[in-house]
């Protein structure tokens, strides 16, 4: 069974496999201010992260806006075509870290996607 961490990209990586296993980026944009030489990751997702309408309207007022995020996100996981091929990848190994570049870690993309990852693995 695959486990599912999430990490904020601006946190350092731990170099460790055993640690942080396959890094996946799950944002549609680059990260701000990281170098692609230095910016670690197995995998960008961007096919999967939320669509900039989504994206867009929920950054507008994220408080008052998260738990209709979360079913928008959801709703776009279960609807994107991309899915199947992303979670056959997830499912090769034993450890991914979900990567995101928002500033909340409580309230971003990553965590919702962890959730439905979680619940279809």
């Amino acid at each position: 069974m695959t486990e599912i961490q999430v990490r904020r990209v601006y946190d350092d990586p731990t170099g460790s496999v055993a640690t942080d296993g396959y890094r996946v980026y799950a944002d549609r944009l680059w990260p701000r201010g990281e170098s692609k030489e230095k910016f670690h990751y197995d995998l960008w997702a961007k096919e999967i992260a939320p669509s900039t309408e989504l994206r867009e309207w929920y950054h507008a007022s994220p408080v008052e806006r998260w738990n209709e995020f979360v079913k928008r996100y959801t709703a776009e996981l279960e609807a994107n075509p991309n899915m199947p091929k992303f979670v056959s990848q997830i499912k090769e190994h034993p450890l991914v870290t979900l990567l995101y570049s928002s500033r909340d870690e409580s309230h971003n993309n990553a965590d919702v996607l962890a959730d439905y990852l979680r619940s279809v693995l």
